[in-house]
């Protein structure tokens, strides 16, 4: 989570900002520091980062970026792999060119 969050360049206010549930910015915080978290508190943040990244992305960059899941995000999740590639790189690219 914390190795994404700075791919995409969002501190714990962005996330926080962007939710319109009632994230916190100790559940972030405790997401990005690998604590361990619920089921629902991983879907949250996992929401809440998909809508920040979203807000950010121009229209034809919406049309390519692939949502991620919570068991793409925690090691601890049920379903998740090490070997998986993040289908977004190149959106992460050129984000970070702005």
């Amino acid at each position: 989570m914390e190795r994404l969050m700075e791919e995409w360049g969002f501190t714990n206010h962005d996330l926080v900002e962007a939710s319109p549930e009632q994230l916190n910015h100790k559940q972030v915080q405790k997401a990005r520091k690998g604590r361990q978290l619920t089921l629902h508190s991983m879907q949250k943040v996992t929401r809440a980062l998909n809508i920040a990244i979203w807000n950010c992305l121009n229209k034809d960059q919406k049309e390519s970026f692939f949502e991620y899941h919570h068991h793409w995000l925690f090691d601890y999740a049920k379903g998740y792999q090490t070997d998986r590639v993040d289908p977004n790189d190149a959106l992460k690219e050129s984000i970070r060119l702005r």
